[in-house]
């Protein structure tokens, strides 16, 4: 059974305009120790998921339909006190834009030593030691952590921002979009520490990024998003490799190859579908150069084509048969 095993997820908005659809029929698991790597454009429903996960979607947001398993408990069903116990101990994120997700008028230390109080992981006396220890942990001299979000620099804050979503020794850590507004160096400096942290507590990762390159060098299996569904799914060798939904295609050619640096570079025609004006059949239809007359008028259904490689797309569909 895997450590985190999502099912069916949806998620809708409720705004002036109707019930808006940001995720639908999303399905992924994670295993212990693994990292899953879920990229896509902005506005595919990548942080909406995550929310859900950690079940702290804004007012208007709400799950109408699937199943969250952590450990085999379904986090749907959980009563909110429940589900507070589960949250930072069970699952934790580590937030985009740190310097927005920082209190900005708290130290440090007291918003790390915030979450070690609420869930009771450590007695009173020794939270002080353990705010220490944790920024340690991530590379943060514990003499600073007196100090205030401003005083700290772009990757200082993201390692803060780390340091609080370890603090409960969680099983899962989302961490979305972890290297944004971060300059080359620091980037890899964060990821380098998210590795290294991972073999020394035995983490399970989700790290969601807009970055091919940083899924492929450390994530294990990797989902492609777009429109709010699952376009392509499996083991990041065999998707970089033989990508087959015209959309990771795309997202693959737009990436710099290495190994052929003349090789022209592509691009994806158009922007991703408001979510107020969704195409009826295949989200991806409208920008896609591969289109079928199915595509505009049915959604593509999951096709498994190996073990744990599922796309959905009707060009698929039709060349399987």
């Amino acid at each position: 059974m895997a450590l985190l095993d999502v099912r069916g997820l949806t998620v809708e908005y409720h705004t002036p305009a109707g019930d808006l659809r940001a995720v639908e029929d999303l399905s992924f698991s994670l295993e212990e120790r693994e990292t899953l790597g879920i990229v896509g454009e902005s506005g595919c429903g990548k942080s909406t998921a995550m929310l859900a996960l950690m079940r702290i979607l804004p007012e208007e947001g709400r799950v109408v339909a699937g199943e969250i398993a952590l450990e085999g408990a379904d986090l749907l069903q959980l009563s909110p006190a429940d589900m507070r116990t589960r949250r930072w101990r069970g699952i934790s994120m580590v937030f985009q834009g740190a310097m927005n997700a920082l209190n900005p008028v708290r130290t440090i230390e007291s918003q790390i030593a915030e979450a070690l109080r609420l869930h009771e992981t450590v007695a009173g006396s020794e939270v002080k030691a353990e705010v220490g220890r944790l920024l340690d942990l991530v590379g943060i001299a514990p003499s600073r952590g007196p100090q205030y979000p401003h005083q700290y620099s772009g990757g200082m804050r993201q390692r803060a921002m780390i340091a609080m979503a370890l603090a409960c020794r969680p099983l899962v850590v989302i961490a979305d979009e972890p290297t944004t507004a971060l300059d080359v160096m620091i980037q890899a400096q964060i990821l380098d520490l998210l590795q290294q942290l991972q073999q020394d507590m035995g983490l399970s990762i989700i790290l969601v990024t807009h970055d091919l390159g940083v899924v492929a060098e450390l994530s294990d299996r990797v989902l492609v998003m777009y429109g709010g569904r699952l376009a392509e799914y499996g083991d990041v060798d065999t998707v970089y490799n033989q990508a087959l939904h015209p959309y990771t295609q795309r997202l693959l050619g737009a990436f710099p190859d290495i190994e052929n640096p003349r090789a022209p570079l592509v691009s994806i025609p158009g922007c991703p579908p408001p979510l107020d004006a969704l195409p009826p059949g295949c989200r991806f239809e409208p920008r896609c150069h591969l289109s079928l007359k199915a595509c505009s008028r049915e959604v593509p259904p999951l096709c498994e084509l190996a073990a744990g490689h599922i796309v959905s797309c009707h060009m698929v569909k039709a060349h399987d048969r």
